[in-house]
Parts: structure tokens; sequence; C-alpha cells
């Protein structure tokens, strides 16, 4: 009944809908910006209006609910960032199935553990995922249909103009009135609009449940800020880039967005729109900062940087790089929270990630005896609110969770006497390459299958540009030889490029363990600042 006073409480202001389909939600807002660019491909200057965007997903879900697709059933996204990617998300949450979006690079080990979790029946995918992953697409049995963008008819699959964009040649014959559309209902607090994927110390990704009501309390801010014209290069598959568009989406906002990043490409984009506002990770910035420039960047304004922590030596270069820039702020989030835990919006506060957001609260505890801590006092940060997942499939939720209800990050950190937080460490073992969460256990159990390897134990170095890359102490069988070379091929040949052994491997006599055989990985980290690392 009383509020305790070393939690960190965040504002109530976020209201949602009595209708709770998420889908609804964001095709009502961008209906009310129909006439307004939402989308500019910066390398193609390809637009797309808010109008054309919610037209294809009341399209599209129609056509899939014609199709049979029901309530709950779980369709993918396999795609880079392209145009039709919206209309898909938003169409396929209407018809009340749940979005899961795919790395297109996933190798086909991960491509079939991630699919294995989620079994979706259809699956959208581009004619280049196609081209990279068609092999493995057709080992998904339980994939019904494949349903493909672009004007290439594909044998066999099912094309996305077809079921979007009525005309003589498709399946509509005309387009689906928004007065006359009706999203499917769905109990919004319990049914998922969202399986999205999360690594953690397993080595193996998971799949994190997202209501509507989650999707809903991320875009319902009320919290207005300036309407900058943002450039982003996010992953729309990744959360960040998932949320943050939707969230900019429901305030008729314009964004510039490039397929892959190309530090030319981006600079000259950001001169040719007048860019205010960067959204990146930090290798981005470290690029940019290195790069010598022929173009003008006095637009930029603010930059906005997460995935990963900003170091300030990076923070510096940066004002140096963007002379106009008034602030370079972090956020804190995960998958788990549907993208945003804090936000900084105070100039005068860089290096603090921010303050808590909207309907979420925090604690910070003690890892080893679970005491609630209070201000400058370094814990395990623990989140609650109607932002936070569901829970893991298949998993407890109590291994996750604490008894009031609080997930437990793994993150360690501390807020100040002003309530802004700080991020210190990660109580989680996980690397992070360029943004990317790399699990050090899955590359363990890869070079345990080299037959010249015994014992392996794998940690984090720091990286300049990079954040950090994963290290391989590495035990050999007795008489076996090998080499760094030998064992850095056979990881890249089965893994992601984000999980390659860019740190090196080094051969030692045992890999230090508990009693109970847990590695001891800071001892493997003191180990790998004893020499210098090969980077």
């Amino acid at each position: 009944m009383f509020k305790n006073r070393n939690y960190v409480y965040g504002p109530e202001d976020r209201y949602v809908p009595a209708k709770l389909n998420a889908g609804e939600f964001i095709l009502e807002k961008i209906w009310q910006f129909k006439d307004t660019v939402a989308l500019i491909n910066g390398a193609t200057d390809e637009k797309l209006t808010y109008g054309e965007m919610a037209q294809e997903a009341m399209n599209l879900a129609v056509s899939l609910v014609r199709l049979g697709v029901r309530r709950g059933d779980v369709v993918a996204i396999c795609a880079e960032n392209r145009r039709e990617f919206w209309s898909t998300v938003i169409g396929i949450t209407c018809a009340g199935a749940v979005v899961t979006t795919v790395n297109m690079i996933y190798t086909k080990g991960e491509l079939k553990h991630v699919m294995g979790i989620t079994k979706p029946t259809f699956m959208f995918c581009s004619p280049l995922a196609l081209k990279v992953q068609a092999k493995n697409f057709r080992s998904l049995e339980y994939v019904k249909k494949f349903i493909v963008y672009g004007d290439e008819k594909i044998p066999n699959m099912l094309s996305y103009n077809d079921l979007a964009i009525a005309g003589p040649a498709s399946k509509l014959s005309q387009h689906v009135k928004y007065e006359d559309f009706d999203a499917v209902d769905v109990e919004g607090q319990n049914d998922l609009a969202m399986i999205l994927y999360s690594s953690g110390t397993t080595g193996l990704p998971k799949g994190v449940m997202i209501t509507h009501l989650n999707v809903l309390t991320a875009s319902a801010s009320n919290v207005e800020r300036p309407s900058f014209v943002t450039l982003s290069i996010t992953p729309w598959y990744h959360t960040m880039g998932l949320m943050s568009h939707l969230i900019g989406f429901v305030k008729g906002r314009t964004t510039v967005y490039l397929p892959k990043f190309e530090v030319d490409l981006y600079l000259k984009t950001i001169e040719k729109y007048q860019i205010s506002q960067l959204t990146v990770v930090p290798p981005v910035l470290v690029a940019l900062c290195k790069s010598p420039s022929k173009y003008d960047v006095s637009s930029v304004l603010v930059i906005f940087s997460g995935a990963a922590p900003l170091h300030k030596e990076t923070i510096v270069a940066v004002h140096k790089r963007f002379p106009n820039v008034q602030a370079v702020l972090q956020g804190y989030g995960m998958t788990e929270s549907t993208l945003v835990v804090t936000i900084n919006i105070n100039g005068d506060k860089e290096g603090s990630v921010g303050q808590v957001n909207s309907n979420t609260i925090i604690k910070i505890v003690d890892p080893e005896t679970r005491k609630v801590l209070g201000p400058n006092q370094n814990g395990e940060i623990c989140i609650k609110g109607a932002m936070i997942m569901k829970g893991y499939i298949g998993k407890k939720r109590q291994d996750d969770f604490d008894e009031e209800g609080f997930f437990k990050t793994g993150d360690i950190g501390y807020y100040d006497d002003d309530k802004y937080f700080y991020i210190v460490d990660r109580l989680k073992e996980l690397i992070k390459y360029k943004g990317y969460q790399v699990a050090p256990a899955e590359l363990e159990a890869v070079l345990l299958k080299h037959a010249g390897v015994r014992d392996a134990g794998v940690v984090g170095v720091p990286h300049a540009s990079a954040g950090e890359v994963p290290l391989a102490f590495v035990v050999l069988q007795p008489g076996a030889e090998t080499t760094e070379a030998e064992l850095q091929q056979f990881v890249a040949e089965r893994l992601s490029n984000s999980k390659h052994l860019r740190g090196g491997v080094r051969f030692v006599e045992a890999i230090p363990k508990t009693l109970t055989g847990k590695i001891l990985r800071k001892e493997l980290k003191k180990m790998a600042k004893s020499t210098r690392s090969k980077l």
C-alpha cells in the first residue's frame, strides 16, 4: 500500500484504448497522417506515405484472414529494411496473429533454432532473403506458405503485391475502406503481438513474448518532443529498430532510412535531407568520427545512442565531428522491456542513460543478498511495468522474475541523487559486438565440437570501434595440433558474423572453473589483460 522509498518510479502518463489490439491502435494513429510522408529511402529517394502504409496493412490483414490465418498464429518476416515491412507488421497484428522477425543472416543452425521456438505458419521474405536462405527455408516444414516482396513471381510462393495492393491481377479487386475495417478482437493483456529473440547466458536465443498491451503502452507516450527529421540505419528485425519506428509512427514523424550503413552515403544523406537527429549504435559513431567528410553535417542537433555503452572519449569526438550537436544522449533498454527502460533527454547528464521511463519501476538490488539499495550504490537492475514482457517461451516465469514481479535484467548499475541511471557492468556474460549480443556459451559449444579442442572459455575484450570482440581460451586434446587461424575459421563457418573470434585464440593448460564446473570468466578477463589482445 506504500511506495518503497528506494524504488524509482516513472510517471504514469500513458493511456491505452479499451480495445487492446496494438495493430488497430497504430493503424488509427497513422491514418490521421495519411497524407504525410512516413519513410524516405535515403539511397533511392523512394517515399512511403502513412496512407499507403495503412492501406496496404488493411488489405493484407483481410487477405491473411482469407488465407486461413487465425488469432494467435505466428507469422514470420525475414527481410532487409524495405517499404513493405511496416504494412506487414501492422497487417499481421490487425489480423490477430503474432509477428516474429528473423535476422536474414542467421546460419542454418540459428535459423532452425529460432524458427523451432515459434513455428510460424506463414513467412514473408524479400528476394534477397530468399536468395540467402532458400535452402534453409525449405527445411521449415511447418511453414505453409512463403509470401515474397517485389514484382517477381516465384513458383509455389505467394506475392505480397497480390495480397496487399488491389488491382486487376491481384487477389483483391478493390482496396479495403478504413471506415469498413475492423481488426480481429484480442485479449491484449495476454495475447501476443510479437515474439522477438534475445540471447541469454545459455548461449541460444530465447523467444521473448511481447503482448498487445506491451506494444500499446510503449507506443502511447504523451510526451511531445521536437519533430526532428531522423536518420536511421538500425535493422527493423531488431527491437531497437522495430519499436522505435512504431513509436515514431504514432506521432506522424518522417524518418529517412538506409538499407545498410556506408559512411559516405550516410554523411551524404545527412546533407541532402538536412537531418536533425541521428539514432545509432556506438560503433557507427566511432566510424563517423574517424572518417573525413566533404559533406555539411551542421543540421545535426541531437544524437541518440543505444544498444551498447557509449564511452566518454567517443562523446567528445562526436562534438568535434558534428559542430552544432546540442546533446549526445543515451537510453537503456532491451527486448524484454519492449525497448526503453530509461532515456536521457538532459544534455547536462551526458554519460547517463537517463531517468526511468513512464509506467515503469526500477529497483537496484544486491546481487547476492537481494537487498534493495539506495542512490549511488551498484547493484542489479530489476524492472517492473506495463512494457515488461510476458516471459520467455518454454521458461518458468519465476526463473527470470522475482517474487514482486520484477524482471531481473542481469545488468549492474546505479542511480544518482537526481535519479539518473548509469550502467556499470553486466552481471550477465553477454559480449556486445556492435550492439549485437553474443553469448560466450554458444561459441564455447561450437569450439568443443572441434576434434582437437578439449576445453574452451570465451570472454569479450574491449575494441575501439566494435565495443567488444570475442576472445577464446582453448585447451587442446593431448597430442592435438591446431592453429589460431584454423579455430577462427571453424567458428566462422558455423556462426554468424557477429560471433566470429575477432579477439583471437589463446592456448592454455586449463580453463579456470568453480568446484561446480562453472567457468570463472573474471579470471579469464584477468588473463586477457595480461598480454595484448589480438584484434
